[in-house]
């Protein structure tokens, strides 16, 4: 079920507005609140849109040719990373987006995992899975809004849709 270029750079566009929703929620909360452990895999707001932050970076990395051996350093553990440093990360996903043709899509991608361990797989199947990684996180970091009392933006792709039109 190979989906076109096109398609794919909707889903690039979905991922940056939602990610920029969240960070611009997120960098309203105090800082205890944006620290709050709540005991899953990446403990807080910050550190779980810093996730997201650096799985996107590693991801367009291996789109590149790269074989980053990290995910997260301490330097990006901050707000202004998040505001400053995504943003610009953003703009390069789209602009590596916007070189995708249809054929591209479809072919395999090679690469190498933190491991070590070779992986090949359609392009567009990398590309969605980074959507999806970032729509799972983005909506635990919406539960963890809700749980301190607040209102989190509305995320869905359903809503980036109807900003379209």
């Amino acid at each position: 079920m190979p989906i076109s270029a096109a398609a794919l750079r909707t889903h690039i566009d979905y991922t940056v507005w939602a990610s920029r929703k969240l960070v611009s929620a997120a960098a309203q909360l105090p800082p205890a609140e944006l620290v709050r452990d709540f005991q899953t895999a990446d403990r807080s707001v910050l550190d779980t849109l810093v996730h997201v932050y650096a799985a996107d970076r590693l991801w367009l990395a291996r789109f590149e040719g790269q074989s980053p051996s990290s995910l997260i350093s301490d330097d990006d553990r901050s707000m202004s990373v998040l505001q400053n440093e995504w943003p610009a990360l953003h703009e390069r996903w789209r602009e590596w987006g916007a070189a995708l043709t249809d054929d591209r899509v479809l072919a395999p991608l090679a690469y190498t995992d933190m491991s070590g361990r070779p992986w090949s797989q359609p392009l567009w199947q990398l590309v969605l899975h980074v959507v999806n990684h970032g729509t799972h996180h983005r909506g635990q970091v919406s539960g963890f809004l809700r749980s301190m009392g607040h209102r989190p933006p509305q995320v869905d792709l359903i809503y980036y849709y109807r900003e379209l039109n």
